[in-house]
C-alpha cells in the first residue's frame, strides 16, 4: 500500500523561541524591566526601548533577548499579578496598550474597555476616562508606568475603585472607592511613577447610568 510505502511523518514541534508570545509572557518580561529600572540596571531611555519593543514581539524568542543582560527575578519564578490580592483572578484576553513617549495617548468617550489596560508614559502624559466606557467584565485592570510624565484615571462615582504602587520621586496616586452594589465594576490600577505621576480618582458628577437604573430596582 502506499501508506506502507510513503509513512505519514510526525509534525516537528515548534522550536521555543517560535512558540507565539501571549500577553502574560510579555507582562512578565515587562515586570522584569521595570524592576531593572528601578534598581539602576537600566536607564529610562533604555527601558523605554525595551519596553517599546516587548509589546510589539510576536514571539517569545524576541522577547528572551530583553531581559537576557538582567538577573533572574528573586525566586526564580514572577509572583502572582496584584488584582489577586483584592480576591479577583486576573482578567484574561488581550490589552490594550496606551503609549506616549514625548506625546500624550488618550482614551475616553464611549467604548469598551477591556479586562486588562497597560498605560506607559515617557516624557508624556496618558489619559484614561472611564466615565463614559462601556465594562464587558466586572473587573478591569490598569497597569500604569510613568517616568518623568503623567498617567491620569478618571472613573465612575458609583464604581469600587483599588489599587497598588509606588512612586519614587514621584507621585502614585489612587483614590479608593467601594460601591454600594456588590455586582459594579472594580478597577485596579497597579504600578509605579518615577520623577512623575500616576493618579486614578473619581470625577464629580460623572455615574453609571444602569448602574443606577439596578440600584433603584433593588432599593425598591
Amino acid at each position: 500500500m502506499d501508506l506502507e510505502k510513503h509513512p505519514q511523518q510526525p509534525v516537528a514541534p515548534a522550536e521555543p523561541g517560535g512558540i507565539r508570545a501571549s500577553d502574560a509572557d510579555r507582562d512578565r518580561i515587562a515586570d522584569i524591566l521595570r524592576e531593572a529600572m528601578a534598581e539602576g540596571r537600566l536607564t529610562a531611555e533604555e527601558h523605554a526601548e525595551r519596553v517599546d519593543a516587548v509589546y510589539r514581539a510576536k514571539t517569545v524568542g524576541e522577547l528572551e533577548p530583553l531581559v537576557r543582560d538582567l538577573p533572574a527575578p528573586a525566586g526564580g519564578s514572577r509572583p502572582a499579578a496584584e488584582p489577586g490580592v483584592h480576591g479577583y483572578e486576573s482578567p484574561t484576553g488581550p490589552a490594550e496598550n496606551l503609549v506616549a513617549i514625548f506625546s500624550s495617548s488618550t482614551r475616553k468617550g464611549r467604548w469598551r474597555v477591556g479586562g486588562r489596560t497597560n498605560a506607559f508614559a515617557l516624557f508624556g502624559s496618558v489619559e484614561i476616562d472611564l466615565t463614559e466606557a462601556l465594562f464587558g467584565q466586572r473587573l478591569t485592570v490598569v497597569n500604569a508606568t510613568s517616568i518623568f510624565g503623567s498617567v491620569e484615571i478618571r472613573v465612575p462615582e458609583n464604581i469600587s475603585l483599588r489599587g497598588s504602587g509606588t512612586g519614587v520621586f514621584g507621585n502614585f496616586e489612587v483614590a479608593t472607592l467601594e460601591s454600594a452594589d456588590p455586582e459594579a465594576p472594580v478597577v485596579v490600577v497597579n504600578g509605579y511613577s518615577v520623577f512623575g505621576t500616576v493618579e486614578a480618582k473619581p470625577k464629580r458628577g460623572k455615574f453609571i447610568a444602569d448602574l443606577q437604573d439596578r440600584l433603584r430596582k433593588y432599593l425598591g
